[in-house]
């Protein structure tokens, strides 16, 4: 089964990524649940202006969003959407087969 993942993720003052938003999930996963993964996308912050330098009264709007495809081994889909839950990280993940469930949000 195949999932799409939209992970929050945080910048820096300086528009860098400040945390790797996946690796929250990888660290709550064994090594036969996930048989590929692959970055499809990045959202900048909304407070990431045409200077690339987040200014100081717009650091609130330092979120953007990373999304992600996974391959989950079929035993292990509920494995993997107990993790996206604990991950604390997921804004969103929807299923690509079989119906396409939506979780959290």
């Amino acid at each position: 089964m195949k999932y799409r993942v939209v992970f929050r993720e945080r910048a820096k003052q300086d528009g860098s990524v400040a945390d790797n938003p996946s690796s929250f999930l990888d660290a709550q996963l064994d090594d036969d649940t996930v048989l590929d993964a692959v970055l499809v996308g990045r959202n900048e912050p909304d407070a990431q202006h045409s200077s690339e330098v987040l200014e100081e009264d717009d650091s609130f709007l330092s979120i953007g969003t990373e999304i992600w495809e996974y391959d989950i081994a079929d035993s292990k889909e509920e494995d993997f959407k107990d993790a996206l839950l604990n991950s604390g990280m997921v804004i969103e993940y929807e299923a690509l087969e079989a119906g396409g469930e939506l979780g959290i949000s």
